[in-house]
């Protein structure tokens, strides 16, 4: 029977995708799992892979064409059949029946329902889910191995782990934490409301001609997140200076001894290893803010602000903290690389449990401040290094390399102490680099 693919959901804001170029011509035989068209989100490039195996009978979507997540863009069966009822009403019908079905299920159905031995699935085969998915099982403790899938090609979509969250055991307990005195009680966040479309600015009389510039997928996103980050956490912004010569001679130290351009360090990666360790001791900034709860994360994931053409990304290197600062280089030389390159996959920037943005690299930006990036609960701005004249003990004037470090605080999550600490923290390792190599 011949079976529509769809547009997949590559992210959680992800609405709609644009159809870059086909991999497959119509006629072309295809393997479930084998890249058959290359899409544009609003991050990324990425590849796509078809669900289903069999003979490419329609191509729905063009090339160029943007498409909602949901919908058809291709129709994949055998030779000769029809390819009208995969996208006409019929298809539609059976969506709608699905989701019909599971909406009625009892909410204290069987959790054996949706988790089953998934014998259909291969040894060693990837399982397949949504990055909403994948943060909602490790958040509850879900193993998405032993979960079924009823999405495209057995896509674990989010109707599949509803019934397992919520149980108790499911629930992963985080330690005790010392964190500043917690908000008062809120009423939980509303749902999302739908997307509108946004009025175009009146035209103020007296301006000058102007033209008009659409703004890019990638940048209403950050737009409309940055927004919405601003009005919902209340921020505070805390200042140190850090002394950097002891760092920039570790660094000229490690470089020089090091053959391969890959593994070179710079004052980013020593910045990442800092933040991970001082984020160890200070574990209330590693969390979010979740109504009357805070999350504090096992997991210390730093993310890097990478500027690109039309807006921000930030991928990050898992566990942080326990990786030496050798790989640390490696892995965000590659990660930086790939970003402007459009090579990222969703799982590698959606994502982080802390971010650092460093403008010192475009001139003299001594000092500036960063807004917060959902749901995290603080961001890290890094200025310029720049020599300034320094009284030391007894008088003397000398000139030392310095550097502002920044941090935006979410309000909610912490208080001025806790960032204050948590900045001490960073200024010593950095003051005292040797630490970075040893922890």
């Amino acid at each position: 029977m011949a079976k529509p693919i769809v547009m997949p959901q590559m992210g959680y804001d992800m609405t709609e995708g644009t159809i870059l170029r086909w991999l497959k011509r119509e006629g072309d035989r295809v393997e479930r799992g084998e890249p058959i068209a290359e899409i544009e989100t609003d991050k990324v490039n990425i590849e796509i892979e078809s669900f289903e195996s069999g003979v490419l009978l329609k191509l729905v979507a063009q090339e160029g064409q943007t498409v909602p997540v949901g919908q058809p863009i291709a129709i994949v069966g055998e030779p000769g059949e029809q390819v009208e009822a995969a996208v006409g009403p019929a298809a539609a019908a059976d969506g709608k029946a699905r989701r019909e079905e599971r909406a009625e299920q009892p909410v204290g159905a069987p959790v054996a329902q949706a988790v089953e031995a998934v014998a259909e699935r291969a040894p060693g085969e990837r399982v397949r889910a949504s990055p909403l998915v994948r943060r909602l099982a490790a958040e509850h403790g879900i193993d998405l191995s032993q979960v079924r899938g009823s999405g495209p090609g057995g896509r674990i979509v989010k109707e599949d782990i509803l019934p397992l969250i919520g149980r108790p055991a499911a629930v992963p307990q985080a330690p005790p934490v010392e964190v500043a005195a917690p908000a008062p009680p809120v009423a939980p966040a509303a749902a999302p409301r739908p997307e509108v479309e946004v009025p175009p600015a009146p035209v103020i009389p007296g301006l000058p001609e102007f033209e008009l510039v659409d703004l890019s997928r990638m940048r209403q996103t950050i737009a409309r997140r940055m927004a919405e980050s601003h009005q919902q956490a209340p921020h505070f912004y805390v200042t140190t200076v850090v002394e950097v010569d002891a760092a920039l001679a570790l660094r000229k130290q490690i470089n020089e001894q090091v053959d391969e351009e890959a593994e070179k360090v710079s004052i980013t990666d020593m910045l990442v290893k800092a933040c991970a360790l001082a984020l160890r001791k200070h574990r209330g900034l590693n969390a979010s803010f979740a109504g009357t709860q805070l999350r504090v994360y096992k997991r210390i994931d730093i993310a890097i602000a990478v500027a690109l053409e039309n807006g921000l990304i930030t991928p990050y290197i898992v566990d942080a903290d326990h990786k030496p600062l050798g790989e640390i280089a490696r892995l965000s030389k590659d990660l930086i690389n790939r970003a402007r390159a459009g090579e990222l996959r969703p799982e590698e920037y959606q994502g982080g449990t802390f971010t650092i943005s460093n403008l010192g690299m475009y001139g003299l930006v001594e000092h500036f401040t960063a807004v917060i990036n959902p749901p995290q609960a603080a961001i890290l701005a890094v200025g310029s290094i720049v020599k300034e004249p320094v009284y030391r003990d007894g008088g003397e004037l000398v000139p030392v390399q310095r550097m502002r470090l920044t941090l935006s605080t979410d309000h909610r999550v912490a208080d001025g102490v806790a960032a204050a600490q948590f900045l001490s923290e960073v200024k010593h390792l950095l003051e005292h680099p040797m630490l970075l190599l040893v922890r």
